[in-house]
């Protein structure tokens, strides 16, 4: 069982899979701080001096003993804002990625196109075999 696991863990793809993860989880960081701190304060001026990280609709407000109540409608927006923006890198670079694949798998079919098949190299020694004769 450990040999398996060995072998699963230290395959390509598993390795692969956890550089994404790890990269995945900073740029996450990266494109919250980026809508949080530049973004959603440049909007907030535009739009009069809005900050939303403040706006909620309180439906109990708090009091001693019990915590306020409410629906942060401003932090809603801007995590919107933080899917919009990695979907949208995550588009890009499966499009550049697919650019690249694309031209990778048309190098090949060259290069077999190039290259005779081995039942081409033997047609073409019969052949001249029977121009000899």
């Amino acid at each position: 069982m450990i040999k398996e696991f060995k072998e699963f863990a230290l395959k390509g793809n598993v390795l692969d899979l956890a550089i994404a993860v790890i990269i995945g989880g900073a740029f996450g960081k990266i494109v919250t701080s980026l809508v949080n701190d530049l973004i959603m304060p440049i909007i907030g001026i535009i739009l009069g001096g809005v900050n939303f990280a403040n706006l909620k609709y309180v439906i109990t407000p708090g009091t001693d003993k019990v915590a306020e109540a409410a629906i942060k409608y401003g932090a809603f927006m801007e995590s919107v804002m933080d899917f919009l923006i990695i979907a949208l890198v995550i588009f890009f670079f499966i499009k550049l990625i697919s650019r690249f694949k694309k031209k990778e798998a048309c190098v090949p079919a060259e290069a077999e196109a190039a290259v005779p098949s081995n039942q081409e190299v033997l047609l073409a020694e019969i052949r001249d075999l029977l121009k000899d004769k």
